[in-house]
């Protein structure tokens, strides 16, 4: 079998594949998952329709995944006849192409030949969602909808089984029925009569289990009586022996007096556990407990119903208690013991016999059972008609899905991807490349990674509050700030208050890089400047003040004088900084003009050494500027390398610009003057010098005004060489 041919584009930087047809949608599964961009997204913060995320989430855990996208290809192409109607976006299904040869298939086309009858279009040959949507809510809104969960609704008609169903809803718990309504399901009703049963097989062996009392009830609560107090009266008895066994033990083995003044302490109540934790009674070798008087007062009322619900109905009314005592009354209260061990924990374990069987006689268990079994008579209605809701969900978003998710055709197309929440119109220019943010802390952290300009913004519309990043990717961020305030819209067109409130920052073009050293060094001389001022101005301020007061306050001493904003040192030092200044300045002149034809070359390098640096990292950022992490920080597992390269971001971030058919005046009776004309005067007067300095001029110029070049040095010519005397002279 020839394998499917697939298209690809080249877009944010990677191929992309390109899907069209329906067969591109039948062969997706044997595309590499590696040239994929995404591999899962969120099904939520996202501008789809969530009703068909929650479709594909098979296991809804609020993400999507490839296999799920491709297990909802494989089911979608499977239940039609040509997936090229897949393709068609449409939310109306035409029942021919509906595929009868799947299993569910002849179900799901009976169904929906149900519900056009239901709506009195008997005959018609296609089916829309809304009609599906429709029949769905009526199924819900029905008492017997198909769930399997009994609604009190329901058992309007049999008002004992209302309650009963009530009672066990309170007991066991509701479930949540497709109509939103809490309701009784199968589980808890079996398990209410299994716990009914348990209880009443325990409650029969009260009668039983007497222990020498003369009703069952009275030997439960000697039991229970018994199990209340029986440590504690253990631990006084193995007190009361080893002190027996060695007298020096007694001291030890009773409360000491620190103890006692750390009681004093604090503000006490007879149930407090430091209470509680002192011995039964007072400690004595003859081992013998007092139960009327002598007590722990935190014991005192649990020994007295010991002593009414157990002693006394077996032994008489006793002033105390021996361990002989003791032992014999654990033995013969130790089977009730155990059966009251052995009572069923669940919520009816309080119930009394009498209602119990009363339940278990009845047909309750039975009617109630066969009304749940009714109302599953109705679900396969339910899970044919929510199949078909699938299946048209699927043929109208499901090509849009991948092409937001395999690739993203339809961000490079401009035509909106899913994840982009809106526009931003903020300092004279609209962002489209903006996400909405759950926390945008943790957003920030591996956003900042997509080397883009971000500025995290809270929009608010009435009490609606929602936060985005928006993608700043073109023009300067000179005037972008905490705090500043733009209008975001929605893609519903819906417009939001948005303000600033975090910023990432990073270059958004190598131009805008260029000019940033001279910005930031006329901010930090700006800055400086203020400071100095800021200070001087509050020195004068104060300074006044306190002459102010003395005035004021009729003070014979002299007023200190005001600190003046500038005195003779200031100004002294002022001018030698200028003289210096300017000597620094003549210096760096004549070597410029030493330069000659040179000097533009020395003034573009001059340029570059101080933008250099800043253009260089800029352009290092803007090549790796990428879409992924601004994506993966919102849920998604972006698989290619999405670049933003300059046009894309100049094309997602649009500066202002007046309409080409506009009638514009350019004058501004508001302009500050310019400067420009004297500039452009200093400028070529300092051309014109520079020209006539290297002499380039005299062609034209008359003599005087000719500049001599510069003389030459000559090297000595050699000495002439001394004259020979004449001979004989």
């Amino acid at each position: 079998m020839e394998p499917h041919r697939w298209q690809f584009v080249r877009a944010g930087g990677v191929d992309q594949v390109v899907i069209r047809t329906g067969a591109d949608i039948a062969h997706l599964a044997q595309l590499d998952q590696k040239l994929w961009v995404a591999l899962a997204c969120p099904t939520r913060g996202v501008e789809f329709d969530a009703a068909t995320l929650d479709a594909i989430d098979s296991d809804g855990d609020g993400r999507i995944r490839a296999p799920e996208l491709l297990a909802a290809c494989q089911w979608a192409v499977a239940h039609v006849r040509d997936p090229e109607v897949l393709t068609s976006t449409s939310d109306v299904l035409q029942l021919d192409s509906l595929q009868t040869e799947v299993e569910d298939g002849p179900a799901m086309l009976a169904e929906a030949q149900r519900i056009l009858a239901l709506a009195g279009q008997a005959g018609a040959s296609s089916l829309s969602l809304a009609q599906v949507q429709q029949r769905l809510a009526e199924l819900h809104a029905m008492p017997f909808n198909g769930d399997g969960v009994l609604s009190l609704q329901a058992l309007q008609t049999h008002p004992d089984l209302q309650t009963l169903a009530q009672r066990i809803m309170q007991a066991y718990g509701s479930v949540q029925g497709c109509d939103d309504q809490p309701g009784l399901a199968q589980p808890p009703l079996e398990q209410f009569f299994a716990d009914l049963q348990a209880q009443a097989d325990w409650l029969v062996q009260g009668p039983q289990q007497l222990c020498g009392l003369p009703s069952p009830e009275q030997a439960q609560a000697a039991a229970q009586a018994l199990s209340a107090v029986q440590a504690k009266v253990d631990d006084f008895f193995a007190r009361c022996q080893l002190a027996a066994f060695d007298t020096t033990a007694l001291q030890p083995l009773s409360p000491s007096v620190e103890g006692y003044v750390s009681l004093g302490q604090q503000a006490l109540a007879l149930d407090d556990a430091a209470i509680a934790a002192l011995p039964l009674a007072r400690i004595h070798p003859d081992a013998l407990l007092a139960l009327d008087s002598g007590l722990n007062p935190a014991w005192a009322a649990a020994v007295q119903t010991l002593r009414t619900q157990a002693i006394a109905p077996l032994w008489g009314e006793l002033a105390q208690l021996s361990l002989a005592q003791w032992q014999q009354l654990k033995a013969q209260l130790a089977p009730c013991q155990a059966w009251l061990a052995q009572r069923p924990a669940s919520p009816v374990a309080d119930w009394p016999l009498e209602e119990v069987q009363a339940l278990l006689t009845s047909d309750a268990q039975a009617r109630l059972l066969a009304l749940i079994e009714q109302d599953r008579a109705e679900q396969a209605h339910s899970v044919h008609a929510k199949n078909l809701e699938k299946l048209i969900r699927l043929q109208r978003d499901l090509l849009p899905l991948l092409n937001n998710f395999v690739s993203f055709s339809s961000f490079y197309s401009r035509q909106g991807g899913i994840f982009q929440a809106g526009t931003l119109f903020l300092d004279g220019r609209s962002c489209e490349l903006t996400v909405d943010v759950q926390d945008p802390g943790a957003h920030a952290a591996l956003a900042g990674l997509a080397k883009t300009y971000l500025a995290y913004c809270e929009c608010r519309r009435g009490t609606q509050v929602r936060h985005i990043v928006a993608a700043f990717t073109a023009g300067d961020v000179d005037f972008l700030f905490v705090g500043r305030k733009g209008i975001f819209y929605d893609r519903q067109g819906q417009d939001w208050d948005a303000r600033i409130t975090t910023l990432i920052d990073n270059p958004t073009s190598v131009g805008q890089a260029f000019f940033s050293p001279y910005k930031k060094f006329l901010r930090m001389v700006e800055e400086q400047v203020a400071k100095r001022a800021a200070t001087k101005d509050a020195a004068v301020t104060q300074g006044l003040q306190a002459n102010a007061t003395r005035l004021a306050e009729g003070s014979a001493k002299p007023a200190e004088a005001v600190p003046r904003k500038t005195d003779v040192g200031t100004v002294a030092a002022i001018g030698v900084a200028l003289g210096s200044l300017s000597t620094v300045l003549v210096a760096v002149l004549s070597k410029v003009l030493e330069l000659g034809p040179l000097i533009p070359l020395a003034v573009v390098g001059l340029v570059l050494a101080i933008s250099g640096p800043s253009m260089l990292i800029a352009w290092l950022k803007l090549r790796e500027r990428s879409l992924g992490p601004l994506l993966d920080a919102s849920g998604w597992a972006i698989n290619g390398r999405m670049k933003i390269n300059l046009p894309l971001g100049r094309s997602l971030s649009q500066l202002a610009q007046v309409p080409a058919n506009a009638q514009r005046s350019l004058h501004d009776p508001y302009a500050q003057k310019s400067n420009a004309p004297w500039l452009w005067a200093l400028g070529a007067l300092l051309v014109v010098a520079l020209v006539w300095g290297q002499g380039w001029l005299n062609a034209w110029l008359p003599e005087a005004l000719q500049v001599a070049p510069a003389a030459a040095e000559v090297a000595p010519a050699p000495a002439a060489p001394a004259p020979t005397p004449a001979a004989g002279g």
